[in-house]
């Protein structure tokens, strides 16, 4: 294992989107490419050279034509000539998101929306999204001057541009992400400002679960449509989504018969469960086939016409949708349906018989919300209710280190760590990610995976690797995480966190000289830096309960962008109320100068000195990486240099977070 070396790209971004495996594959794939070339002599490709090789690869179902025309439209002959290995993945990564927007009949929204790159977009998308907004957003004070938007033209695309649509929008599917204090709502924005909205918008976005690839600042500041429309797809389907678990509806427990089945449901997506309560109501109405997806499955609106009969009887008329033969029709009286219920359209007939994913999705969702047909007297409730108080003592820190991994780009969108990670793969993707290279792919069980030991082979080196990474894991054992042992998976994940932001800082600069960077590198950072600004607050340590008046942070701040802190929305930070509103505006204010985080108010109220860790690396990562004049740099060099050394026999056990397995949960 130590010795096993991955291949590594220059580009992080880049690296970050493909495990070890398929790396290896594809610099193979690279390597055969350039021996095959037509004209070897002169090292140079072809047209014909590339679209040859590319149709050999995974994932790509286009035709020679397809591959021709896209190659042509992004790339110049001379990129082509002069093809390396790293461009090559640039093509490879585009070429995947055209062949998923042209193929993909999947409802996974989360994977799917932002990696396309086949700019066309849904006409029926675009019109149900900009209703949604025009219902939600008509009413803001500051945007009512734009809405309602015309579906039928692009001032959604144009009205985007300065970001306060969407950072408001963000707001109306999880309440509370943005302190919208922060967001720059001025009539005339300069380019910073907007720069600084779309930055607090992408951040925020990951923050709710957003899964955001090839998709930056400059694609929300054009405007980029598919890009754009594909972030707010994102957005609106968290929003609908919401509800469609446990937690929020105790009542979907009437779906399962026992305490077993019930943790096997709370382990599933909002897509499956909806999927499942579809199944149980049209259960109730005889029909006997079930639905499986939200695309061809429902195309004949006989689904619909069920499951509207079952929750809303009343609201019948004649003729009955499954009297009539005509499709089209058939979806018309189900829409009809619908609107007699109250419930809003997200679809039109054609988009029904069309099998549009999204647009059903949204559209059963949005019947789940204004009518779910299920009982509110169960049995169940009490095993249900327990397993919410054990929860709510992990639950943010479950959701913290959920969004984080999210984040990194693996191939499956985790939806509970304490299940979707028993299998060990998705850890060890996550690890290769953070440490690119330390994973052995020839060891590894890729999913499915029906045998219980081979399970526990894929955790044990997860552990592994854990403890080569000198992670405390005293008496883990792979089967710990086969078995769902919460507080041991939490403790991994905050460990594996807490290395992925030390290596980052460490790998940062040079002026690092090769040392490890501590926990206590960042305290002495974070306080040198408030001194240095002429402010006098100071953090004793990251369990310093003087840091949940949020006055030290705020200080923080402004010291390594002092225009970023309006000083007159501060408050003392004496009562509750005051503190949480310091903490809401903290966390905006630092996602919005770029910093990636994913903690609540409550974790800087309460002092979760895990969060309160994160927080101050993601700040100073931010800061360190931001280009400086060379007085300013050898400064800092300088100041590292005597931390390091001060710090240099520092053990993390001893270091400010006093992070370890036992103390893991807070």
């Amino acid at each position: 294992m130590a010795g096993f070396v991955g291949i590594v790209v220059s580009d992080p971004w880049l690296q970050n989107q493909f495990t070890q495996v398929e790396l290896r594959s594809l610099k193979s794939h690279f390597i055969s490419f350039q021996k095959n070339r037509s004209n070897p002599k002169t090292c140079d490709f072809t047209l014909k050279d590339l679209s040859s090789a590319i149709a050999n690869l995974k994932n790509l179902s286009l035709t020679e034509e397809e591959r021709t025309r896209f190659l042509e439209e992004n790339l110049s002959e001379l990129e082509i000539r002069q093809l390396d290995f790293e461009r090559f993945l640039q093509v490879y990564l585009k070429m995947q998101g055209k062949a998923g927007s042209k193929g993909s009949t999947t409802s996974a929204f989360l994977k799917a929306a932002t990696t396309t790159l086949l700019h066309t977009i849904s006409e029926s998308e675009k019109a149900a999204y900009v209703n949604h907004i025009n219902n939600y957003l008509g009413e803001d004070e500051f945007l009512r001057k734009y809405l309602p938007i015309d579906p039928l033209t692009d001032d959604l695309f144009e009205i985007s541009k300065d970001g306060v649509l969407l950072c408001k929008l963000i707001n109306v599917a999880v309440p509370g992400t943005i302190d919208e204090r922060a967001i720059n709502t001025k009539n005339a924005l300069n380019p910073w400002e907007k720069s600084e909205n779309h930055t607090l918008c992408l951040n925020s976005a990951k923050a709710i679960g957003c899964t955001l690839v090839n998709i930056g600042t400059l694609d929300l500041a054009e405007g980029r449509p598919h890009l754009v429309l594909g972030l707010i797809s994102q957005i609106i389907k968290i929003q609908l989504l919401a509800d469609i678990n446990l937690k929020k509806t105790p009542q979907l427990v009437e779906l399962v018969g026992n305490s077993q089945e019930i943790e096997e449901l709370m382990s599933l997506s909002p897509e499956k469960i909806l999927l499942r309560w579809m199944n149980f109501q049209l259960k109730k109405g005889g029909l006997a086939r079930q639905v499986t997806n939200f695309s061809s499955d429902i195309k004949d609106s006989e689904a619909y016409a069920c499951l509207l009969s079952v929750l809303a009887p009343e609201c019948r008329t004649k003729p009955h949708p499954m009297d009539v033969k005509d499709l089209l029709e058939r979806a018309k009286l189900v829409l009809e349906h619908a609107d007699r219920m109250g419930c809003k359209r997200y679809l039109s007939p054609k988009d029904i018989v069309d099998g549009s994913p999204n647009l059903n999705l949204a559209f059963v969702a949005h019947i789940f919300q204004k009518r779910n047909g299920l009982s509110t007297q169960i049995k169940q409730m009490s095993f249900l209710e327990s397993q919410f108080e054990d929860d709510a003592l992990v639950s943010r820190e479950e959701r913290a280190f959920r969004l984080w991994i999210n984040s990194l780009g693996i191939s499956t969108y985790i939806n509970n760590v304490f299940e979707d990670l028993r299998n060990g793969w998705l850890l060890l993707e996550a690890l290769d990610k953070v440490h690119p290279g330390i994973v052995n792919w020839k060891l590894a069980n890729k999913p499915p995976i029906k045998m219980p030991f081979r399970k526990v082979e894929n955790c044990n080196q997860v552990v592994k690797i854990g403890k080569e990474l000198k992670f405390s894991l005293v008496n883990v054992a792979g089967n710990d995480i086969v078995q769902g042992n919460k507080k041991l998976i939490l403790a991994f994940l905050w460990q594996l966190m807490r290395y992925n932001i030390l290596q980052l800082l460490k790998n940062l600069r040079f002026h690092s000289h090769g040392k490890e960077i501590t926990d206590a590198d960042i305290l002495i950072w974070a306080n040198s830096q408030v001194k240095s600004s002429g402010r006098f607050s100071r953090m004793e340590s990251f369990k310093d309960k003087s840091l949940s008046s949020g006055i030290f942070f705020l200080h923080l701040l402004s010291a390594v962008e002092p225009r970023v802190v309006n000083w007159s929305l501060i408050t003392r930070g004496e009562t509750d109320e005051d503190k949480k509103m310091n903490a809401s505006y903290i966390i905006s204010v630092a996602r919005k100068l770029g910093c990636s985080i994913f903690l609540l108010p409550e974790d800087i109220i309460e002092v979760n000195q895990k969060m309160m860790l994160t927080l101050t690396a993601s700040i100073m990562y931010w800061h360190l990486k931001r280009p400086v004049t060379d007085t300013r740099s050898q400064q800092l060099d300088c100041e590292t240099g005597s931390l390091s050394e001060s710090t240099s026999n520092l053990t993390s056990d001893d270091s400010a977070s006093d992070s370890s397995a036992d103390d893991s949960v807070i």
